[in-house]
């Protein structure tokens, strides 16, 4: 099973980072607002994804990026363009 750590745009401007199994299914609780983060921040975008084959390796991504400075979020996010 592959493991998803993601970036979602917020309508504020807020990089949030998660974690999930299934990015589809998760983007879509995100929109419905069905996130206690990002349920105030809608509409939100998906603009940043790298999959895993562990959750292990997905969390310690994880727990990086949310670490980094949004400049740094935001070179990431840019560098798939």
């Amino acid at each position: 099973m592959a493991y998803y750590v993601y970036l979602i745009k917020c309508s504020d401007n807020y990089l949030y980072t998660g974690l999930t199994w299934s990015i589809e299914k998760r983007l879509k609780e995100h929109k419905k607002g069905l996130s206690k983060i990002t349920k105030n921040r809608r509409p939100v975008e998906l603009v940043y994804q790298e999959s895993f084959n562990s959750r292990i390796e997905a969390a310690k991504r994880e727990k990086e990026i949310k670490g980094w400075s949004r400049k740094k979020k935001e070179n990431l996010i840019n560098s798939l363009h």
